[in-house]
């Protein structure tokens, strides 16, 4: 039988410690050939804090995991047997679960990172239009003004700063400024 990827439910926020008892079992158990990878869905998300960048990573799909394996008595017996584990998704009556097609795995892993070798990465914005700013970096730092446009997949904004009397629109990045 070949190994398919199977996506497990579990309480959420018991994804990191049901992903570690898993792997604990299959090595005392000696699973490996036919447990062989279990992964938690997460990306890594950006967030600009204080005029900080500080990179986390974060769950995308919390209280699941994704387990590649082959699906016999043995391995679900086992799996059920985690702490925290509730069931696998999309058991119907009798019938085994249906794992995931080979494109789900694909777009899954693309956006974690793993598939494409690129790397996602999401940025928080806590800016909005029509937000007082000051700027904190560059040419026009300690200069406050009026956040007039937010583009989060550039990292950057536009900003309506006071010069000369004068309202005058800046591009600058979010590392360059904080709310008042």
């Amino acid at each position: 039988m070949t190994k398919e990827w199977y996506v497990v439910n579990t309480f959420s926020g018991h994804e990191n410690k049901v992903k570690l008892i898993l792997e604990k079992k299959v090595e005392e158990l000696g699973l490996g050939d036919q447990i062989c990878s279990v992964k938690i869905p997460t990306m890594e998300v950006t967030e600009m804090k204080e005029g900080k960048k500080k990179t986390k990573s974060k769950k995308f799909f919390p209280g699941y995991v994704l387990i590649e394996m082959d699906y016999n008595d043995v391995t679900v017996t086992v799996v059920r047997g985690i702490p925290g584990v509730t069931n696998f998704i999309g058991i119907i009556g009798d019938r085994p679960p249906r794992p995931l097609s080979k494109r789900e795995v694909e777009v899954l892993f693309s956006d974690m990172g793993d598939g494409s070798g690129a790397e996602k990465v999401a940025m928080t914005v806590e800016f909005a239009v029509g937000e007082h700013v000051k700027v904190i970096d560059g040419p026009f730092g300690n200069f406050t003004g009026v956040v007039e446009d937010v583009s989060p997949e550039k990292g950057r904004l536009r900003v309506k700063v006071e010069i000369f009397g004068r309202g005058t629109p800046v591009e600058l990045s979010f590392a360059q400024v904080e709310k008042i």
